[in-house]
């Protein structure tokens, strides 16, 4: 995009023995001229807890904590709470993180009035071994051109069927949820990432998310499917990345694609525009990312060629993309708005999973 700044690394590492080995993919949320963010901080061993700090502006850093304000408490998040997401819904603070014990990756969620006490609410996405997964998708026949084959094919083709510790069928991976700002035909709603695309889920009550919920769910995955990989930089997959924001126009999404290239997998960030009352229903996408890897910390580090993004802020009517650089920092990047929307609105998108 003509108007892409790259600002460079706003956040490194310390010596400090809970982020010594990295920070990256923070949650951020904007208040007034305050920008709080939440971010994975990655000890020796690879081991993440999130740590806190606050940017007066889009860029200057005025506080930082010296110790994580959310920590691994439970079995299911003993080797990381990684990735934070953070909305706002009325008056309650919504924190989604990758929830990682060492094997399997869920979606988790905590709760806060005041961005201080969190409250952890536990596991919110489905909880299915390969195998379970994949009957589930196939109890719909599965053709070439059926929708769901796209799932089938890359459950089929994971590298994580089987858990190394014990052998047994491992749980399906599911990552990158991210709450809409408010309630959607009256319930909650959020994003989430079952590879190698993006799906949208809502619920009133987290009670409702439980096995029969998401038993049905994945039984008619393809019908609940926002975004596929479509073009040759999402030829790996994507993934939902900064909670949308609300326009006149449809919900504006920021995500990431995955792109297979003889160096590995490079990471972009991307934008889609959705309906405000049916965010399944794809209005607009860019063909190309709005950022990619170009610079050195984006290039080079714990994982090269990644620009991972997670969080947004608007000042003076740029749009500031907070992410991972190369899983070792955080970078920040900025567009001018009116520019990206009318960008994505001059590209017209239809649904299309095949």
């Amino acid at each position: 995009m003509d108007s892409l700044v790259k600002h460079g690394v706003i956040l490194k590492p310390t010596d400090l023995e809970f982020e010594n080995l990295g920070v990256l993919n923070p949650a951020v949320y904007q208040e007034g001229n305050t920008v709080h963010m939440f971010y994975r901080a990655a000890h020796v061993g690879n081991f993440s807890s999130i740590g806190y700090c606050q940017f007066n502006g889009p860029l200057d850093l005025v506080q930082r904590d010296k110790k994580p304000i959310i920590f691994p408490e439970f079995i299911y998040e003993c080797h990381g709470v990684e990735d934070p997401r953070l909305t706002k819904i009325e008056d309650t603070y919504y924190l989604s993180y990758v929830a990682y014990d060492g094997v399997n990756a869920f979606g988790a969620l905590a709760v806060s009035k005041d961005l201080k006490k969190w409250k952890k609410k536990g596991i919110i996405t489905p909880r299915f071994s390969a195998l379970a997964y994949n009957n589930l998708l196939h109890e719909k026949k599965i053709k070439e051109s059926d929708p769901n084959a796209l799932y089938v094919k890359h459950n089929n083709e994971s590298k994580h069927h089987f858990n190394p510790i014990t052998k047994d069928d491992a749980y399906v991976w599911d990552k990158n949820v991210v709450f809409f700002p408010r309630k959607i035909n009256g319930k909650y709603a959020f994003l989430h990432r079952l590879l190698p695309a993006i799906q949208f889920a809502s619920y009133e009550n987290l009670s409702d998310l439980n096995a029969e919920f998401w038993s049905n769910y994945i039984r008619s995955l393809d019908q609940h499917t926002v975004l596929c990989p479509k073009y040759k930089h999402e030829s790996s997959h994507i993934g939902s990345g900064c909670p949308p924001i609300e326009t006149a126009d449809g919900w504006l999404l920021i995500y990431h694609a995955t792109e297979k290239s003889e160096k590995g997998l490079i990471y972009h960030a991307c934008a889609a525009l959705l309906d405000l009352e049916n965010p399944l229903k794809v209005i607009a996408r860019l063909k190309e990312p709005i950022v990619s890897p170009s610079e050195t910390y984006e290039k080079q580090g714990y994982v090269n060629f990644v620009v991972f993004p997670t969080g947004t802020a608007i000042f003076d009517g740029r749009l500031y993309i907070y992410y991972g650089a190369a899983d070792d920092e955080i970078a920040v990047a900025s567009v001018d708005f009116n520019e990206l929307m009318n960008n994505l609105k001059n590209q017209s998108d239809e649904n299309d999973i095949s």
